[in-house]
């Protein structure tokens, strides 16, 4: 059996890259058993009336892994096949994510197991608000903060904002990030994950002598992530050679037209017939000869099915568990530099963490002000993870988990248990 057909992959993979991290650290067995399960964990069942009056009960989550380092936070997702061992998986790569960037939040996550696109707009707003009364007894400024996810964005956040606020009486703008700018949300939103992306990139080219001018990129999933992942790698003088959606992909030697490409995703919501671009399979584009590889899709998309067919020297996970573990160590096998997704999409969790600041403060920062911190934040942050890897002589994964652990350990340690 593959990994990405192991059952609860996931989750056991995350829990996986903690052990590893753990035995390295030295880690007191106590302090282990109490990172590798959540803290609290919420399953919620209820009803929602769609526009023809029929009724379903849907399902839901929200879990807390760590919370010693500040209140919750993690992304809402609206996905078919969502289970609790994947949320699970994200609230625990939060906590890393948030350690890593040293930002004073702990990991969360949660969703709906729904396809959102057989909803209505009514049905989408009635199921989001009543999925926030339900999970509200979490939830505050000061306790758990949502943010976008998978099939969530802007306005999900803008109605979950708006349960909370009704429920309280008064606005809470900081309740949630990832709103729209007009009730409290921040600049520099769109760009934010793709921003981090490119400057744990700059360094992980820079680190082999690789120019980021004229390298060869090919990028696995074009939503909203992979489309500005591949505006900031043109932007810095990248060429993106391939794109794939989740169905098929294209290719143009010469480059493609970005601005072109995303026009047509939004056009047809799909990449097939992208004009000037030659049809390929997902799997061609994965297997490209190119410079640097840019999962940007959902997770698990390489794995030890596919992972020796990867060319390129770089893999960047701008994507949650996009490399599973199998992937991951044959990758490190043949040289691939892998940069993990706990760094590589870290700028989505920087950015909520400064729409939160501005919304408790109701002070805005400007662009440049969001793109310098941004940047100063990510920088810090991979060359900490850069001297990890050098100084304990591991690949970034093991090096990004090692500085992540650490840090909420020694938080932990230093709050004690109680009682």
């Amino acid at each position: 059996m593959s990994d990405a057909a192991t059952p609860n992959g996931i989750w056991s993979n995350a829990q996986g890259e903690l052990d590893e991290a753990a035995e390295r650290l030295h880690l007191d067995d106590g302090m282990h058993r109490v990172l590798r399960v959540p803290k609290r964990e919420l399953t919620v069942r209820f009803p929602v009336t769609h526009d023809d009056g029929r009724v379903d009960v849907y399902t839901g989550y929200r879990v807390h892994h760590n919370v010693n380092l500040g209140p919750a936070s993690g992304g809402i997702r609206y996905v078919g096949n969502l289970d609790l061992d994947e949320v699970r998986a994200l609230a625990m790569l939060n906590t890393w994510k948030a350690a890593l960037v040293q930002i004073p939040f702990g990991g969360a996550a949660g969703g709906v197991q729904v396809n959102p696109r057989r909803l209505s707009e009514n049905e989408r707003q009635g199921l989001t608000r009543r999925y926030t009364t339900e999970i509200g007894i979490l939830l505050g400024p000061e306790k758990d903060i949502p943010s976008p996810d998978v099939n969530t964005g802007s306005q999900t956040m803008a109605w979950m904002m708006d349960t909370l606020s009704m429920h309280q009486g008064h606005t809470v703008a900081a309740s949630v990030t990832g709103k729209p700018m007009a009730i409290g949300g921040t600049r520099g939103r769109r760009s934010a994950t793709a921003r981090g992306a490119l400057r744990c990139i700059l360094a992980a080219a820079g680190a082999m002598d690789l120019p980021l001018e004229g390298a060869r990129v090919a990028i696995q999933g074009f939503g909203r992530v992979g489309m500005t992942v591949a505006e900031e790698l043109t932007a810095a003088g990248a060429v993106v050679v391939a794109i794939a959606d989740d169905r098929v992909g294209v290719t143009n030697a010469g480059g493609i037209d970005i601005p072109r490409a995303i026009e047509w995703m939004r056009e047809h919501d799909a990449i097939a017939g992208l004009p000037g671009a030659e049809a390929c399979t997902r799997a061609e584009v994965l297997a490209l000869d190119c410079d640097i590889l840019v999962p940007a899709g959902l997770q698990g998309v390489l794995t030890d099915g596919n992972a020796d067919a990867v060319r390129a020297r770089i893999v960047a996970e701008a994507a949650n568990g996009a490399t599973t573990a199998a992937a991951d160590a044959a990758l490190a096998d043949r040289g691939i530099t892998v940069i993990p997704d706990i760094i590589c999409t870290a700028g989505g969790t920087v950015l909520g963490y400064f729409e939160w600041v501005q919304d408790m403060q109701a002070f805005s920062w400007t662009d440049a002000e969001i793109t310098a911190q941004l940047d100063r934040v990510v920088d810090e942050a991979m060359a900490n993870v850069q001297a990890m890897a050098s100084g304990e002589d591991v690949d970034l994964r093991a090096a990004a988990m090692m500085v992540a652990v650490a840090r909420v350990a020694q938080g932990t340690t230093m709050r004690g248990l109680y009682p």
